[in-house]
């Protein structure tokens, strides 16, 4: 129904099946049907993409969005006619970038699964409307993205500090904390989203939840090492 439902994820999906061209069509700017203006965020995440693909290494024109008029049927023509040459001449995805294909994909679904925590970082910026296509290149830099991705932060469970509390497992929006009574919590890592909810929700006077930007996590404790003895049966 609106531009404005398309993810990042999504766009990343289709050139991880392959697809050598994506091309996102939306309403005219400012006259869209909905309060929410879902176009802009459509702009934006286009933006944001093409900083990816270039990150990648990925030729940015192999996606496209433009902003067409239900009536202008033949204007939309000539954009897919135009899209579809460009796509053509840049080749198989992949291969005219000299990238492998093993490592493209790789890349891809690293990046997918990262679409959660890059939304995050860039909130603000992706709720912007901008009005002037020279602002278009100045949303995001080649400089941020790089320093976002070599700074992906990360939440780890201090298993000395871990009371089994269960605050940050009954708030996790991706299900990524296993726990267990009077065991310590260990963040399943390959399906955390980094939103910082559990480092939110963890008490204070525990401070269990560590964050850390750009660096490896320790290894979780083995299942079988997780009991959590209170101090009072020590001694």
């Amino acid at each position: 129904m609106c531009s404005g439902r398309v993810d990042l994820s999504f766009v990343l999906k289709a050139f991880s099946n392959g697809i050598d061209g994506v091309f996102i069509g939306g309403c005219i700017l400012n006259e869209c049907n909905y309060i929410t203006h879902g176009n802009y965020h459509a702009l934006n995440i286009v933006l944001l993409a093409k900083r990816l693909m270039e990150h990648i290494g990925l030729n940015p024109d192999r996606l496209r969005i433009e902003f067409i008029s239900s009536g202008e049927g033949n204007l939309f023509a000539e954009v897919m006619d135009e899209f579809s040459s460009k796509v053509k001449e840049l080749g198989p995805l992949g291969k005219s970038e000299g990238i492998d294909e093993g490592e493209l994909k790789s890349k891809l679904a690293e990046f997918t699964k990262l679409v959660p925590y890059i939304k995050l970082v860039n909130k603000e910026k992706l709720s912007s409307r901008l009005v002037n296509e020279d602002e278009y290149d100045c949303l995001f830099t080649r400089d941020e993205i790089d320093a976002m991705l070599r700074d992906v932060v990360s939440y780890y469970i201090d298993p000395d500090k871990c009371q089994a509390c269960m605050s940050c497992a009954r708030r996790c929006p991706a299900e990524a904390i296993i726990s267990a009574k009077k065991e310590v919590h260990v963040i399943d890592q390959e399906k955390c989203i980094k939103c910082g909810t559990c480092f939110e929700a963890c008490p204070s006077k525990f401070g269990a939840v560590t964050k850390i930007s750009g660096g490896p996590v320790p290894p979780p404790l083995p299942e079988g090492k997780r009991a959590i003895v209170r101090k009072s049966k020590e001694a």
